[in-house]
């Protein structure tokens, strides 16, 4: 593995942490004896676009909760994570503002009574726009993956979206499923 690249698996930031343990990203980097870390950008309310409201079974152009972060490994931007709330989970809470959250987001939402026991994920690869190429630090011609998550509680009810984008050339995405 290059020093650029990265590979993940996405479980580690679907489960909630125990007290005083770091989010996932931070542990994941400590683990590989790596560094990095997270700059959040934006924090707030926000309407929903279509494909925003779809995910989250909400009306276009209704009010959900987002946090923009930037993700650093060493001193490389490796992904741009956008990810929404609906309001009734996140309004007033630390997901609406830009603080760094103890433990990470899904460990807030384990405290605030909302678990994910389901997971979508999708991913797809496109041609970055020019602030996405700029914020990634990529040329011109090279590709991103998209990964849209959406963590669904036990109702299937959706609580969580995420949308990342990453340098394709930067990253692999490894999956591991049970059988059975």
């Amino acid at each position: 593995m290059s020093a650029g690249e990265w590979v993940s698996t996405s479980m580690p930031y679907l489960t909630p942490r125990g007290e005083g343990q770091p989010d996932a990203w931070g542990q994941e980097l400590a683990e590989r004896g790596r560094r990095g870390g997270q700059r959040i950008v934006g924090a707030g309310e926000v309407a929903a676009s279509d494909d925003v409201a779809e995910l989250l079974e909400l009306a276009p152009g209704q009010a959900v909760v987002v946090r923009r972060r930037v993700m650093f490994l060493e001193d490389l931007p490796c992904e741009l994570t956008d990810t929404y709330y609906p309001t009734s989970i996140a309004r007033g809470t630390r997901l609406a503002g830009t603080a760094k959250i103890p433990g990470g987001a899904v460990t807030l939402l384990a405290e605030l009574g909302y678990v994910g026991v389901r997971v979508r994920e999708e991913v797809s690869a496109r041609m970055p726009g020019e602030e996405e190429r700029e914020a990634l630090r990529i040329e011109p011609g090279e590709p991103v993956l998209r990964l849209t998550r959406v963590t669904l509680d036990l109702e299937d009810r959706p609580i969580q979206l995420d949308k990342m984008t990453m340098p394709a050339h930067r990253q692999r995405l490894r999956y591991e499923m049970r059988i059975g």
